[in-house]
């Protein structure tokens, strides 16, 4: 089921780097992505299990959402990287390269009860959306957009028109089962401009936030999937002409020249429940 919290920014750190696992403890981000994968060399693979142990178990990561990705588990490390997450406290553990739901089973037989999320990054797993959303142990989805796009041999545009075929038959799944979903990273992290636009995309689409490469991406990301004031003044006033209506007994509840009906005051309760979400993790 979807989780009831904010998701804006999810911030990948290596799990091999004590110093950067420092850092992300003062970070204004969301959702932090342990990363024992594509972050970590071959040599550090197996030390950067017990780095990461040590940095969870010394906490400080507030309300942030701890995943860890492990890798996969026909790897020499998959398995040995899934038992020692499942010791570990976080909140879930992501499995790359997820290509149908055969690949989560394998997986929760050996971390129990631990929450899962998947990472869709192959053709199958684009194919197989649905089935893999409906894995009871899954709570989200991520994106691997750069992975995705090796394998379907793309040409990178800043529209993504040849990823939009997999970004939304995972929306789908993702909406269908309740699940939360993250966008795939920016690759070029210092150009805010392109960050910004394709955040932008992705919120309109019906992302809940977007994985990040580094920590200069954060504060456009967090503004980009924050409800802005003005959202939010026209979200209340929705609310408050629709129950006026509903009290009189007459009428039609109109605002800005628009109608106003059910599923609109459903649509601006749950934009102020996300501000009011987003406002008390940023107070913890």
């Amino acid at each position: 089921m979807a989780l009831d919290r904010p998701l804006r920014s999810v911030l990948y750190i290596p799990a091999s780097k004590p110093r950067a696992l420092d850092k992300a403890r003062g970070l204004p981000v969301d959702a932090i992505i342990f990363d024992l994968e594509d972050a970590v060399t071959t040599e550090e693979k197996v030390s950067a299990r017990g780095i990461l142990a040590e940095a969870l178990t010394q906490g400080g990561y507030g309300a942030r959402m701890k995943i860890i990705r492990i890798n996969a588990l026909d790897t020499d490390w998959g398995a040995d990287d899934a038992r020692a997450a499942a010791t570990m406290g976080a909140d879930a553990i992501l499995l790359p390269k997820v290509s149908s739901p055969a690949d989560l089973d394998a997986l929760a037989a050996i971390t129990g009860d631990v929450p899962l999320w998947a990472m869709m990054e192959t053709p199958a797993g684009m194919l197989n959306a649905a089935a893999i959303a409906a894995h009871p142990k899954l709570q989200g989805l991520v994106m691997g957009t750069n992975d995705l796009a090796k394998e379907l041999n793309t040409r990178a545009r800043a529209d993504r028109l040849p990823l939009q075929a997999g970004l939304g038959l995972c929306l789908l799944a993702a909406k269908a089962f309740g699940l939360a979903i993250v966008d795939g990273v920016y690759n070029a992290f210092k150009d805010d401009e392109g960050l910004a636009v394709e955040c932008e995309q992705g919120r309109d689409m019906g992302f809940d936030g977007k994985t990040l490469i580094h920590p200069a991406q954060v504060a456009v990301t967090n503004t980009a999937y924050s409800p802005s004031e003005a959202e939010i003044d026209t979200a209340r006033r929705q609310i408050e002409a629709f129950d006026a209506v509903e009290a009189s007994g007459q009428g039609v509840a109109v605002v800005d020249g628009k109608i106003v009906e059910n599923l609109h005051v459903e649509t601006a309760r749950k934009l102020i429940a996300q501000a009011e979400a987003i406002a008390t993790t940023a107070e913890e």
